[in-house]
C-alpha cells in the first residue's frame, strides 16, 4: 500500500494554492484563560465549501488524467465531501455525481446542487450508499474520488497543518478530529515531517469511537451505530489512513456529548465565530481534561462551520 509523504502534502499545497484560502489561525486570551494553555486554532470554517475537504477533492480533481476527467467524478458523502467534490469539478469543468442518504441535511443538499452537481439519493445505510455509487460509476464512467481512504485526498487534507506550523512555531501539542482519518492522517505526515517533537493528539466522540479502538486494538474496528452530534465523524477509519494514523499519530481521546456541546459553545461565545459540532471536539477534550495543556502551546484544527442552524445544541 503506497502512503503519502511529507514531499506529497508539498506538492499539493503548490498545487492546490490557486484554489484555496489560506485560513487564518486565531487565538483567544478568554480560551488560553479559562482552559490554561495556549491555543492556535487553524480556521477551516473559513475554506471554501465551509471546510478542509475542499482542499483534499481539489488536489484530488486537478490530479485527474484528461481522459479520466471527461468522464466525470462520484462519491457518496452526506457532508462537506460531497460539497467540495462538487466545486473542484465545476472549478475544472468536468461533471460530478454525488450520492446521498435521503436524510441528509436540506443545507448541504442545496450546496452540493449549488455547486453544479448532480444528485442521487439513496438510503440511509453505507450498503445503500456504497451500492448506489457504483450503480452510478458502471453507467457514467464517472471516477471515484473516496472522502479520505485516498492518497491523493490526504495529501491536499494535510497542507491544513503545514499552514498551521508555518504560521505558528513550537507547538507542543496538535488537535484533530478524526472521523474516517484523512485529515488525521495528512495531519500526522505534515506534523511529524515538520515538527518531530510536537504530539498529535486525535480526539473522537466517545459514541463513534471505532478510531480509538482500532489505534489501541491493533486492528481496524468498524463504526457500528455510531451516534452523536458531530455528524462529520461518524464514518470508519479507512485502511490507508489506519496505516498512517497507527504509525505518526500519538495519541487518541474520546469525549463525551455534553463536553462537545460546551466546546462548541464557548468557541461561538468567545471567539465569534461559527463552527460545526464535528469542530469542536479537539477543545472538549480540553474541556475534559483528556490532555494535559497547562502552560503549552496547542494547536487546534477547526475542520469546518458548516452548522444546520435550525438544530442548534444550545
Amino acid at each position: 500500500m503506497q502512503v503519502p509523504t511529507f514531499s506529497d502534502v508539498e506538492k499539493a499545497h503548490e498545487r492546490i494554492k490557486p484554489f484555496i484560502n489560506l485560513t487564518p489561525v486565531l487565538s483567544s486570551i478568554s480560551i488560553n484563560n479559562i482552559l490554561g494553555g495556549v491555543f492556535f486554532f487553524k480556521c477551516e470554517n473559513f475554506q471554501k465549501v465551509g471546510a478542509f475537504k475542499f482542499r483534499g477533492a481539489t488536489n484530488a480533481v486537478t490530479l485527474l488524467s484528461d481522459d479520466d476527467a471527461r468522464k466525470g467524478v462520484a462519491t457518496h458523502s452526506s457532508g462537506n465531501h460531497a460539497a467540495a467534490l462538487a466545486l473542484a469539478a465545476r472549478n475544472r469543468g468536468i461533471d460530478a455525481f454525488v450520492v446521498m442518504p435521503d436524510n441528509s441535511p436540506l443545507i448541504k443538499i442545496k450546496a452540493v446542487k449549488g455547486y453544479g452537481a448532480e444528485v442521487i439519493f439513496c438510503e440511509p445505510t453505507l450498503q445503500a450508499r456504497e451500492e448506489t455509487l457504483k450503480n452510478v460509476v458502471d453507467k457514467t464512467g464517472a471516477v471515484e474520488i473516496h472522502p479520505y481512504n485516498n492518497f491523493n485526498v490526504i495529501a491536499g487534507q494535510g497542507t491544513v497543518a503545514k499552514e498551521l506550523a508555518e504560521e505558528v512555531e513550537g507547538l507542543d501539542i496538535v488537535l484533530c478530529p478524526v472521523g474516517g482519518g484523512g485529515l488525521l492522517s495528512g495531519t500526522s505526515i505534515a506534523i511529524k515531517a515538520m515538527s518531530p517533537e510536537t504530539n498529535v493528539v486525535a480526539c473522537e466522540p466517545a459514541g463513534a469511537d471505532d478510531a480509538f479502538r482500532s489505534f489501541y486494538g491493533g486492528r481496524l474496528f468498524p463504526s457500528l451505530n455510531p451516534k452523536t452530534i458531530a455528524d462529520g465523524l461518524l464514518t470508519s477509519l479507512g485502511t490507508l489512513n489506519y496505516s498512517i494514523i497507527k504509525e505518526k499519530t500519538d495519541q487518541i481521546v474520546t469525549v463525551s456529548e455534553e463536553s462537545i456541546v460546551e466546546a462548541m459553545r464557548m468557541i461561538w461565545e468567545r471567539m465569534k465565530i461559527i463552527v460545526e459540532p464535528s469542530s469542536a471536539v479537539p477543545l472538549a477534550a480540553v474541556v475534559e481534561k483528556k490532555i494535559d495543556v497547562k502552560n503549552k502551546r496547542i494547536g487546534v484544527i477547526l475542520s469546518g462551520g458548516n452548522v444546520d442552524l435550525e438544530k442548534l445544541p444550545f
